[in-house]
């Protein structure tokens, strides 16, 4: 972990949204949806970005008169496209849900601070304690009545480079509003010097409009009276309490590590899995090989294997589907807030420790995918209490990020992101996927958090995979 004396806070600040008129300020309350609510009291999503500086742009008297306050600003000018982020969840007693308010003095918070540990291990690939990104992270303030939507912390690393750490609350936005907000505040900063005349691209202009959500199946009812249900420390006599699941907490023992799968490497395996079904596994059988399926059915397996223990236990995979365009009527893309449901795939461990592993797991998803068009919210009503009541005898784990979010395309105008990490893995024991390098390589990165012995068997697991795939073609 790392220690106090590496990071040094500097200041806290508050940043206020900018309008572009005074029209524009004023007072507004967004109702929560029931997309909305799915996540209403999970742990905070949070993601870490490192941004690497040369020459001159990497001394501490360039980052502090130039570009932090550059960054300030476009985040100030993006704050005012994206004002929901600025307010705080509230639960007025009047009000039968909870609601997302702002107000006129509402600001984001904002920490700035400088560390001395090293750059070069935060974006390297290389195996490490999961918890040295912790300090880079800012703290999401939520109490029993208020909850922020948003922290921000930006940390310097004297002559190499700067992070940007978020602290998301999960029910105000998913990954498409994340990358949204992130890609809007980069491309403000770095085209600064013509920010009166900028038109932002259709996908950067958020629509809040939820007038097109009706909940017709009353999901809104099942997770409010869920919620309600939840006992949280601290909120025991208070159903309507903001405060959030307390986190699976991270032990000392976790590693986290990034594992690349190379476009080549992606379409081995997917050549071995239509070979599988081919001979006989399911032949003729419609399959749904996408590089998403792909890549998770061979990172699973992997997990899987590297666990061990008792074959016969259930695993379930969880996942979520963005379901912008598969509502009728659709919304935008550029909606900004939840739009995506929870799914699940279950089979018990020897499927996935089956010589043709890979192939099993990957046809099982290809079903979950596929079924979404009988039925994007079949079992929904139940799968959340099912999958948070899961005990320990089974594996749980799922998937955050996408390859759709452009993780690595974020430029501020020093360069692009050198390393990307979803932190709040750490939490879920999930693993995160998402495009690295030139998104046309195709390329794909895979972030993982386990203990020690499961690290070591995982990596060992994953690479030697992929090396006798390549001995059999």
């Amino acid at each position: 972990m790392a220690s106090p004396s590496l990071i040094r806070i500097l200041e806290i600040c508050k940043v206020t949204p900018a309008f572009d008129s005074v029209d524009a300020a004023k007072e507004f309350s967004l109702p929560l949806t029931y997309f909305d609510l799915t996540w209403f009291k999970f742990p905070p999503a949070e993601c870490l970005y490192f941004f690497k500086l040369n020459g001159s742009s990497s001394r501490s008297s360039i980052f502090h008169s130039e570009i932090l306050p550059a960054l300030k600003h476009s985040l100030s000018q993006t704050l005012g496209r994206f004002v929901p982020l600025v307010g705080h969840i509230t639960w007025p007693a009047n009000s039968s849900k909870p609601v997302i308010v702002y107000a006129l003095n509402d600001a984001l918070s904002l920490r700035v601070a400088e560390s001395n540990a090293s750059f070069d291990r935060f974006i390297g690939n290389e195996i490490r304690e999961a918890d040295e990104s912790h300090p880079y992270i800012p703290e999401l303030y939520v109490t029993n009545t208020i909850a922020s939507l948003l922290a921000l912390q930006i940390t310097f690393f004297p002559c190499k480079g700067f992070s940007i750490g978020l602290a998301i609350h999960h029910a105000m936005l998913d990954g498409k509003g994340v990358s949204m907000f992130l890609n809007t505040w980069a491309y403000l900063c770095k085209h600064k010097q013509n920010e009166k005349s900028l038109l932002l691209l259709p996908e950067l202009r958020p629509s809040f409009d939820r007038t097109g959500l009706q909940d017709s199946f009353g999901l809104e009812s099942v997770y409010l009276k869920q919620w309600e249900a939840t006992i949280i420390p601290g909120s025991e006599l208070n159903s309507r309490s903001l405060k959030l699941m307390p986190d699976l907490g991270v032990p000392s023992n976790l590693l986290r590590a990034t594992f690349r799968l190379p476009r080549e490497a992606i379409n081995e395996l997917k050549e071995s899995v239509l070979r599988c079904h081919r001979a006989g596994l399911n032949p003729g059988k419609q399959l749904h090989l996408s590089t998403y399926v792909i890549t998770c059915a061979y990172v699973s397996v992997c997990l899987v294997k590297a666990r061990g223990g008792d074959d016969n236990r259930k695993v379930y995979y969880v996942c979520s589907v963005d379901c912008r365009s598969r509502l009728e009527p659709p919304l935008p893309q550029n909606y900004f807030g939840n739009c995506v449901a929870v799914h699940h795939m279950v089979a018990e461990a020897k499927a996935f420790m089956d010589e043709n592993g890979v192939a099993i797991v990957a046809e099982k998803l290809s079903d979950m995918i596929n079924g979404l068009e009988n039925g994007l919210f079949q079992g929904t009503k139940e799968r959340l209490a099912m999958l948070r009541g899961l005990g320990q005898e089974v594996q749980k784990f799922g998937v955050a990020g996408s390859t759709r979010l452009g993780f690595y395309g974020l430029d501020f105008g020093w360069g692009n992101v050198e390393k990307a990490e979803i932190t709040s893995i750490d939490r879920t024991r999930g693993f995160s996927m998402m495009e690295y390098g030139d998104v046309s390589s195709g390329g794909i990165e895979i972030g993982v958090v386990l203990v020690r012995q499961e690290m070591e068997r995982f990596a060992s697991l994953f690479v030697n995979g992929l090396k006798a795939l390549q001995s059999r073609l």
